[in-house]
């Protein structure tokens, strides 16, 4: 292989047989359970990267996201943590953790956008009268969310202007020396949003200590509002808004 085909076919790795194929992608009937609580500033403070801001109250949105069918990355299912934030006077979300069961998008979320992806095992299951979602790391259950079925309408315009937020993620990608060789503070957009229903109803959240799947770092101190919906979009590619290295070259 010449140098000019490395180059040229240098967009994933590994290099003749990439884990993904180039986006952007497209989610059919993703489904959301995000039940938003209220943590303490304090561990907010410890985990959100300047220059972004805690937006308001010290908010976390513990999402279940079941995508069965998308261009790409195919059948699976995620679980994590993101934090209402602002950047330059915008309003979006900051991604704090995510855990899925699948190889092709753990390693185009981390290599693309820079995903805090980690791999893990998350469902989403209804229960008669309740939906329910879990995230086991290993044998261990770290998070439990319940939520009502279905009981009433959310309001579709609030749902959709969240999904049209900017979502903010630092990505890291170490040297061969084991130094940063990129840490950039990254901004994308989900587009082409088709909602197709949604609903709110009461929920309980519990999250436990893990060393790996540190999920109660940012503690539930109260269940604020839950949301269930499904959704077509497309996971857009990425922009860079802050070089956390500029300064060091």
């Amino acid at each position: 292989m010449e140098i000019a085909d490395v180059v040229k076919r240098a967009y994933a790795m590994p290099l003749t047989n990439p884990s993904f194929p180039p986006g952007p992608y497209r989610f059919f009937d993703r489904e959301y359970v995000i039940i938003t609580y209220r943590t303490t500033r304090e561990a907010l403070e410890a985990v959100v990267p300047a220059p972004l801001e805690i937006d308001g109250e010290p908010l976390v949105k513990y999402e279940f996201i079941r995508m069965p069918d998308s261009t790409g990355f195919g059948d699976y299912t995620e679980s994590g943590q993101v934090i209402p934030v602002r950047f330059n006077g915008e309003h979006g979300v900051y991604v704090h953790s995510m855990y899925l069961d699948d190889d092709a998008p753990i390693a185009g979320g981390r290599e693309l956008w820079g995903f805090p992806k980690k791999l893990a095992n998350p469902k989403i299951v209804n229960e008669g009268e309740v939906v329910v979602g879990t995230l086991h790391y290993g044998s261990v259950l770290c998070a439990t969310g319940t939520m009502g079925y279905k009981h009433r309408e959310a309001d579709r315009e609030q749902v959709t202007a969240a999904l049209n937020a900017p979502n903010f993620l630092v990505k890291i990608i170490p040297h061969v020396d084991g130094t940063p060789r990129i840490c950039e503070l990254v901004r994308y957009h989900l587009t082409d949003i088709t909602l197709k229903e949604a609903w709110t109803a009461p929920a309980a959240l519990d999250l436990r200590p893990h060393v790996v799947a540190d999920v109660a770092r940012l503690p539930v101190l109260e269940v604020v509002s839950a949301l269930h919906f499904t959704a077509d979009l497309t996971l857009g590619l990425g922009e860079v808004v802050h070089d956390y290295l500029a300064g060091a070259r």
